[in-house]
Formats: structure tokens, C-alpha cells, sequence
């Protein structure tokens, strides 16, 4: 992104992150092996995090996805046609043009992941034969496929998500499978510890390494962990729930989750690119920022936001077909600060 646009970001610094752990959704990571491959990153709860002195968030010289990255979901129990259409219009958002869109917007969003990240991986390749991918990315909706009959029950474990990844068959290698559970799905550490999920699947024979992220629907489950701003949290500091602007707190905060998992997936896919701290526990783009969406945020407070007119929903994101969200702030690894849209 430009940088006129970038300047649009207000930053916050990098302390604030200690406190907000305390009493909002923390996103870290576990490393697990599913199906003979890595899973790096999970988006976690309630974890107090304290980076060791000089461990910032940086470059591994591992892969990266950059082009265009087709995106295939599957919608893993019921979901009506209005919950699907928050998230497949957020990701239609994220391939638009920054002009399509009023400002602040998804594009623009995006847009930080490939200066941040990407342009330095791409950089970094030049002269290092290890070092994958890099430059700019486009994350493309490819196709969608649907298991109403939850064909694996409706208690799934960490280690069948690579299962329902492989099921969303991505349209080529290098894309991203991405796997949106029912609001009654239950998922293991779904709630407990963790709002989301990304890893990897596949790299055996004849079967190239894939990355998928998963998200879960938490309206009914937990939506005062993984739907805050939009319901009141459950722990900490209580303040008043935020109007979600598609008017469903749950497909919102899951939209939060996909953006953050999206952008793990995109910048660390497969454990060995942009993290901060332990491989097996990383803190990544947008989970080093967790519950910091405007300037000024604090425990219990996401920070001053736009404010729809009309319905009162607020959100710091224009996105397309006239869709508003609420996305997490970016953790800029030159600054070491948290870059918000608004």
C-alpha cells in the first residue's frame, strides 16, 4: 500500500499488549501435527503473554504465500444464506481495489499485510535460495462447498480440521482452504483456548502442503469470548456490547477471526515465516494486536471507532457491496507498534 495510505494508520504502542491479554481474547499459537503436517497458529484465549527482551515479531526465511491465493471455504453445518454472505463478502473485500471502497476499508487492510510483511519476504528472497514466495497477495473467494450433515459428527477433534480442509479442495497449490464450523459444532479448545485455528495439511507423496485456518461460529458457545466487542466479555472489565454492523454478533466476531487467521495463514502458512517468540507458540500479524481494533484502545475498551449513522453498529472497515466490519489492528514489525485503521 502506498504510503499516503498507509499514513492513515495511528499507532499504538506495543506495551499496551501485556494488559489487554489480561482481560480480552489473546491469540498465540500451538503447534500441533495433523496428518503428518504442521499446524502453526491458533487464535487463543486469556493467555498472558511476555515476549522475551529483543524477540520481536519477524522474517524466518521460511514461505509465504503471495499472487493470487484462491480461497475455497466450506461451511461445516447450518449457516444461512445471510451468515454466509458477512464472510464471503469480507473476503470478496479483500481482492477489491483500495478505490472501490470508501476509506478506511478492507483493501486498504489488506493492503498493510502486503507492505508489512510480504514486500519484505519478497526482498528477503532476493540472494537466499531457502526463502519462498513473497511480494503481494490477493486473496481470491474460489469456489464454496457445504456438510449440512456435519459428515464427521458435531465434536470434532484439533486433528479432523485437515480432514474438512482437504474436503474445501482449494483451487490450486498455494491457496487456502478455509473451514467456518456451525454455531453447535463443537471443536476441541473451541472457547477454552482458541476462537480459530490455521495450519497445514498434506506433503506427502504426490500431495503438496496446503494451508487451511478454521474458524467457529461462537454465538451459542462463547460469544463473550469470541464475539467481544459485540457481547458483553466474559471476564474482565465490563462495559456496554458494541451494535455488530451485519446485526449477528456471532458472524461478526467470527469475521475477526477469519482476518486474523487469514493473515496467519497468508504470512507464517506453514511455521517458518513472520511470527514473534516460540515456533510452537507464535504471536503473528494480527494476534501480536488481540483486542486493539481503534486508537486508544484498552482492557475492556476496542478503541474509538466509526459509528454507523443509521443502525448505531460500529466498525473501522468499509468493505464491498456496501458491507462495514471490524477488523484487528496490525502489528508492524518495524515499529514494533499496532497499526489501526481508525
Amino acid at each position: 500500500m502506498a504510503s499516503a495510505a498507509s499514513g492513515s494508520f495511528r499507532r499504538r504502542g506495543h506495551a499496551l499488549l501485556s494488559l489487554l491479554a489480561l482481560a480480552l481474547l489473546m491469540s498465540s499459537a500451538r503447534r500441533s501435527v495433523v496428518a503428518g503436517a504442521a499446524s502453526p497458529a491458533s487464535r487463543r484465549l486469556m493467555g498472558l503473554y511476555r515476549p522475551p527482551l529483543g524477540d520481536m515479531l519477524r522474517y524466518h526465511d521460511g514461505a509465504v504465500l503471495s499472487g493470487d491465493i484462491p480461497a475455497s471455504v466450506l461451511w461445516y453445518g447450518g449457516f444461512t444464506p445471510a451468515q454466509k454472505a458477512v464472510v464471503t463478502d469480507f473476503l470478496l473485500s479483500l481482492s477489491a481495489a483500495p478505490s472501490s471502497s470508501p476509506a478506511p476499508s478492507v483493501a486498504q487492510w489488506w493492503g498493510s499485510i502486503n507492505r508489512l510483511y510480504l514486500s519484505k519476504a519478497a526482498a528477503a528472497a532476493v540472494g537466499k535460495s531457502g526463502a519462498r514466495g513473497g511480494g503481494n497477495a490477493r486473496v481470491v473467494l474460489a469456489g464454496q462447498v457445504s456438510d449440512e450433515g456435519c459428515s464427521l459428527g458435531k465434536s470434532l477433534k484439533m486433528s479432523q480440521l485437515s480432514a474438512l480442509a482437504a474436503a474445501a479442495r482449494p483451487a490450486k497449490a498455494g491457496g487456502i482452504a478455509l473451514v467456518l464450523t456451525a454455531q453447535d459444532v463443537a471443536v476441541e479448545g473451541f472457547c477454552a483456548s482458541r476462537c480459530g485455528h490455521h495450519g497445514s495439511y498434506g506433503g506427502g507423496a504426490g500431495s503438496p502442503r496446503a494451508a487451511y485456518a478454521w474458524v467457529g461460529n461462537p454465538a451459542a458457545q462463547c460469544p463473550g469470548q469470541c464475539a467481544w466487542p459485540f457481547h458483553q466479555p466474559a471476564y474482565g472489565p465490563q462495559a456496554p456490547p458494541l451494535v455488530p454492523p451485519s446485526g449477528d454478533a456471532g458472524m461478526d466476531g467470527a469475521v475477526i477471526s477469519v482476518a486474523s487467521m487469514v493473515a496467519g495463514a497468508v504470512t507464517n502458512p506453514f511455521g517458518d515465516g513472520f511470527y514473534q517468540g516460540d515456533r510452537a507458540a507464535p504471536l503473528e500479524a494480527a494476534t501480536a494486536c488481540a483486542g486493539v481494533y481503534g486508537s486508544g484502545a484498552y482492557p475492556g475498551y476496542a478503541g474509538r471507532l466509526l459509528v454507523d449513522a443509521a443502525t448505531g453498529a460500529s466498525y473501522n472497515a468499509h468493505g464491498a457491496r456496501g458491507r462495514k466490519y471490524l477488523l484487528p489492528a496490525l502489528y508492524d514489525p518495524g515499529t514494533g507498534e499496532c497499526a489501526t485503521l481508525v
